[in-house]
């Protein structure tokens, strides 16, 4: 169960933030009305919501997930692996030590939150573009210490591990074809979300509700299906910036 979220409020300069989707701009105003909306989402399930200011020269700095990996144990720092955005963990740094121990990994190991699934006592991180091998091993060797199980899996063409794998309860991952027969996530049920629904394959379980994008009606049947509580938002600027709901806060 979380308890808190820290999340940061978009910068007028994520007009300018990085992007692949070539969806056009997003519009900053309704961009502000979704993250609020998306803030009380967190509050309705419960979790005490920390909502910091935008950051100045960063434009991506609203997908806050990126910049570390929360557990109940420690909070783990690194280089994101986007050169645009070193220096967001460093902001990041005094608001969760509130809260936690801070474990710091050094350059040139780079990792970026969004790679990073955990699911229970176990942690998936995607090795990718934004998170290298050295990333990867020195994460694996921070969370092994508090005593969970990690393993380190070959991202395939997405952005991040999040981008195509993600877990909603029950032992049940929303994957990508990519990710279908995966050995590395044996054991679990999976619901395979097509291409045309791709951006759905990033919900977000938060006690015990799973929150699914605006949009995407058939992975909206597929996890209703399966009987758990969904709240449904729309995040349409932040996919703009190939950001998902995942991205838009840390939880612990």
């Amino acid at each position: 169960m979380f308890t808190n979220a820290i999340t940061r409020q978009p910068s007028k300069e994520m007009v300018d933030g990085i992007t692949t989707a070539g969806l056009g701009k997003p519009d900053y105003e309704l961009a502000l009305k979704q993250h609020a909306a998306y803030c009380q989402a967190l509050s309705d399930l419960g979790l005490d919501v920390t909502v910091l200011a935008p950051e100045p020269g960063y434009p991506d700095c609203c997908f806050v997930e990126d910049t570390a990996v929360v557990c109940e144990h420690v909070a783990i720092l690194a280089p994101l692996g986007a050169l645009s955005r070193q220096g967001e963990q460093k902001s990041i740094e005094p608001v969760l030590a509130k809260y936690k121990p801070i474990e710091y990994v050094a350059a040139p190991a780079t990792f970026e939150g969004g790679d990073v699934l955990q699911v229970e006592n176990t942690f998936f991180i995607g090795v990718s573009d934004r998170t290298n091998m050295a990333g990867a091993k020195a994460f694996c060797a921070a969370v092994s210490a508090c005593g969970y199980e990690c393993h380190a899996v070959q991202c395939g063409p997405s952005l991040h591990f999040k981008t195509d794998v993600n877990y909603i309860g029950g032992d049940t991952l929303l994957v990508s074809p990519y990710f279908k027969d995966a050995p590395e996530l044996a054991g679990f049920e999976r619901i395979v979300v097509e291409d045309d629904e791709a951006y759905a394959r990033n919900c977000l379980l938060v006690n015990g509700t799973v929150i699914v994008p605006a949009g995407f009606p058939k992975t909206l049947a597929q996890v209703e299906a399966l009987g758990r509580p969904v709240v449904v938002l729309d995040v349409s600027e932040f996919r703009k910036l190939d950001g998902g709901l995942s991205c838009l806060s840390l939880r612990f």
